[in-house]
């Protein structure tokens, strides 16, 4: 195989772990916020506020990994 298409296999097989740790991460925030919330509901705002910091965090980690794939198609376009 040529360099470019490895490179877009790589870039798809990253892409598709990006998506389920992504999903995987932000459904386990999601369900242990509902977790507490449901034992604590007078606590719903300050566990809502960290639920929502803690999946802002895991969406910028995972943007910066598909611009990691994608610049990896491009610079391998050459």
């Amino acid at each position: 195989m040529e360099s470019q298409a490895l490179a877009w296999l790589a870039a798809g097989i990253g892409a598709g772990l990006i998506t389920i740790g992504t999903a995987l991460g932000i459904g386990k925030i999601g369900s242990s916020a509902m977790e507490s919330i449901g034992r604590q509901p007078e606590a719903a705002a300050d566990i809502r506020g960290a639920m929502i910091v803690a999946a802002a965090l895991i969406e910028g980690v995972a943007f910066f990994s598909i611009i990691v794939t994608v610049l990896l198609i491009v610079l391998t376009g050459e």
